[in-house]
């Protein structure tokens, strides 16, 4: 998934709150997002237009997987993973001790 941003979670929020705020003074939104990350320092406005898109998803607003729902598939994937893995490693071993058992003993 996505690296951690450089910015604090505050930051986006305000971002994203500005945007809404002085969305209907700009012709377009895009417009709203570039003055609002130049005004909080923000180094693109690909960043707030990000964070907007994030917040209409968790808001409902907008369809997709929000951040908490991202985070659950993640971590079900590596689980998942880790499941594999070992599911291998027991076939593997129950491969090896039926091969053991197939052996003819060399009891005397």
């Amino acid at each position: 998934m996505a690296r951690p941003s450089p910015y604090p979670a505050e930051l986006s929020e305000r971002a994203v709150r500005m945007v809404a705020e002085v969305g209907s003074n700009y012709p377009a939104e895009w417009a709203a997002m570039k003055a609002v990350a130049a005004k909080l320092g923000i180094g693109s406005a690909e960043t707030v237009r990000t964070w907007v898109r994030e917040a209409e998803v968790d808001a409902g607003q907008r369809p997709g997987a929000t951040l908490e729902e991202a985070a659950e598939i993640k971590r079900l994937r590596a689980e998942n993973a880790e499941l594999r893995r070992a599911n291998e490693i027991l076939k593997a071993a129950l491969a090896f001790f039926a091969a053991e058992l197939d052996r003819p003993s060399k009891r005397s």
